[in-house]
């Protein structure tokens, strides 16, 4: 009777492995599995409370490892200036960004977290980082090219500090420069827009051949994007922040809507919703346009995801009924929401809503798809731990190369010279003396403009990087002197025998609703540094700015003009082209306008009357004798000479 207890005994045993065997089996951690089928998989696995976690993206103050394993978190972001210490080094970052993937891999499911930070013009909230022109001036270069490869190096330094996902590109079309955001738009014009969205093609990669469209692609390496923000956000009445977008459907899809079409068509991971509203509806609750067309249109097949605190603001004050709120943005079709703070709040009342029917299951299964067909496409299931094999990559000479050639091809010569005959530019870089003035000329922090280390930006050495009054001075020629004053006085002028002066004014930097301006004049002393420079000595004034300004009062005053935009770290860029090693290519990709009192105008408009049109932009003319033919110091040697001659031939003939 021994022996069949002891093979009953066996064959329990036996069934009992095979069944521990068989369920180790999951087809969703299986890479050799369609995506689709991954999905399904894992969807089937997943309660309630696991789905609608991975629908939920916390900031990284309020994040744990704790926190990712109890409430199934299924993304964490770095709000602007959000970072794991002053100065973090890569290793910080990685280190940081893998404990909170601990957390997430320790869940039933292993299902892990996916870590998004808004890298809009380079890795930008990170020390040490290559920050790039803003979009404003990179839609001016009318470069697709220079874009994408931005995108790459882009990918590269976000992925230096551990992160696989970036909130770029904002493929906005500001159509009223009044508005904060209009520096993150590429152009007024939709067309210069789409053609800038190939930054798709270099932070996530090229779209294999025959890749169906609208299935998000992320190539290995490289970074998740979002097309951002859905949609109208740069058609807002009276240029206001997420304010109102008064259109017709003619417009809507004719203006703002076709950078979507080729973000899409690029691969795009994610598409963010804007805070503003189309004809009083708010795009967050906005079915018809996120589900009946971004979704089931344009066949979108990625995660819609909402902005800090978007389904908040559906209603008037934000979150004065955050049930309600929790409602209409899932329904509406966003998939995660940027809660940011108030998690266990966001989830306590989706799931009750679901419980309750009020948000079906079948709305909750779509989101928890799309947001798991990005993290399955990404790999992040085969390796979901940064290490620091990027760590190198974070400012790197190469990048900061690349930015000076953007920095370059983005500056547009407004006015070179005040005869016809005569150009002013480029400047010699040997004079006897030479005088930078302004408050742009020596601040890496005005430089680099809004979203540059801190949210707003910042004033001084904010990152490591080249400021324009350096970068002048490692141009012109060793024996040249260059003066600077930020703001000189008359009496300073008179004293010095200045060859010429350039003058680099500009906006002080912001971000968003902030940013909203309708006087949009140059910052505070920067006229009075024109008028007093400028009257004094024949001078060059560079504007740095996120948007046309007000300068049409001062125009007569200057020798020569040059629209800068927020070029970024490598002010080195801008000395290229005012010296003459480079020349002027960049074009407007913004109307630039006499008065405030004319806005919104843009190209086409039965109004148009610009100070400079859209796509304007001089070149320096090799043929025509420039300011630097007459004031160099070898030169000036010569003309004393000639004019010393020439005195002395005159008294003979006199005497003769």
């Amino acid at each position: 009777m021994a022996c069949p207890n002891v093979s009953w005994g066996c064959l329990l045993l036996l069934l009992c492995f095979a069944w521990t065997g068989d369920a180790e089996y999951m087809k969703y951690k299986d890479p050799k599995q369609p995506v689709n089928t991954r999905i399904k998989d894992l969807i089937g696995r997943m309660t309630l409370a696991e789905k609608i976690g991975q629908m939920t993206q916390i900031e990284r103050s309020v994040a744990s490892a704790d926190v990712m394993k109890n409430y199934f978190i299924g993304s964490i972001l770095s709000g602007g200036g959000s970072v794991p210490a002053p100065q973090a080094t890569p290793a910080m970052w990685v280190n940081m960004v893998n404990e909170f993937q601990k957390g997430a891999l320790a869940t039933r499911l292993g299902i892990p977290m996916i870590y998004g930070i808004d890298a809009v013009h380079g890795n930008n909230n990170v020390y040490n980082a290559t920050i790039f022109p803003h979009n404003v001036g990179l839609g001016a270069t009318r470069d697709p090219d220079l874009v994408k490869r931005i995108g790459e190096a882009t990918a590269l330094e976000v992925r230096a500090t551990g992160i696989p996902y970036t909130f770029a590109p904002c493929i906005a079309v500001c159509r009223d420069p009044r508005w904060g955001r209009c520096y993150e738009s590429y152009s007024e014009d939709h067309k210069i827009v789409q053609q800038m969205t190939d930054i798709i093609l270099g932070l996530q990669g090229e779209i294999p051949v025959n890749h169906t469209k609208g299935v998000p692609y992320v190539a290995k390496n490289k970074v998740a994007a979002c097309a951002k923000h859905f949609v109208g956000d740069g058609g807002t009445h009276n240029g206001i922040n997420e304010n109102n977008t008064i259109i017709d459907e003619h417009g809507l899809l004719g203006i703002h809507m076709p950078p979507y079409y080729d973000s899409i068509i690029k691969g795009v991971a994610t598409v963010m919703v804007s805070y503003s509203s189309v004809n009083g509806e708010k795009m967050h609750a906005n079915h018809d346009l996120v589900t009946g067309y971004l979704k089931s249109k344009l066949h979108f097949r990625g995660f819609v995801i909402s902005d800090w605190l978007g389904i908040d603001r559906i209603t008037s004050p934000a979150g004065a009924n955050y049930t309600y709120s929790v409602q209409a943005g899932i329904n509406a079709g966003i998939d995660m929401v940027m809660v940011p703070f108030n998690y266990t709040e966001f989830i306590e009342d989706a799931t009750s809503l679901v419980n309750k029917r009020i948000i079906s299951m079948s709305r909750i299964d779509d989101a928890v798809s799309r947001i798991l067909r990005v993290k399955f496409t990404m790999g992040l299931f085969e390796n979901p731990l940064a290490d620091l094999s990027f760590a190198d990559q974070l400012g790197k000479k190469e990048h900061r190369e690349l930015a000076r050639e953007a920095v370059r091809k983005s500056l547009v010569l407004l006015k070179n010279g005040n005869t016809p005959n005569q150009q002013f530019l480029p400047l010699p870089k040997k004079a006897s003396k030479i005088l930078v003035a302004g408050s742009h000329a020596s601040n890496l922090g005005y430089q680099c403009g809004g979203w540059s280390i801190q949210w707003m930006g910042g004033s001084g050495d904010i990152t490591a990087g080249t400021t324009i009054l350096d970068a002048i001075k490692s141009t012109v020629g060793d024996a040249t002197p260059v003066v600077y004053s930020e703001n000189p006085d008359d009496s300073f002028m008179k004293k010095n025998d200045f060859s010429f002066a350039i003058v680099v004014v500009g906006e002080s930097p912001y971000a968003e609703t902030v940013g909203d301006n309708t006087d949009l004049t140059i910052l505070d002393p920067g006229p009075d540094t024109i008028r007093t420079v400028c009257s004094a000595v024949k001078c060059a004034v560079v504007v740095v700015s996120g948007r046309p300004v007000i300068i049409e009062p001062y125009l007569p005053l200057m020798e020569a003009l040059v629209a800068a935009w927020l070029p970024g770290t490598e002010g080195q860029g801008v000395a290229d082209v005012l010296f003459g090693d480079y020349g002027f290519t960049g074009k407007l990709s913004r109307t630039w306008f006499k008065s405030v009192d004319q806005l919104p105008m843009n190209f086409g408009d039965p109004h148009y009357d610009p100070l400079f049109p859209f796509g304007f932009g001089l070149a320096v003319n090799p043929s025509q004798p420039g300011f630097s033919s007459a004031r160099s110091r070898g030169d000036k040697k010569e003309i004393t000479l000639w004019a010393a001659l020439s005195l002395l031939l005159s008294m003979m003939l006199a005497w003769a």
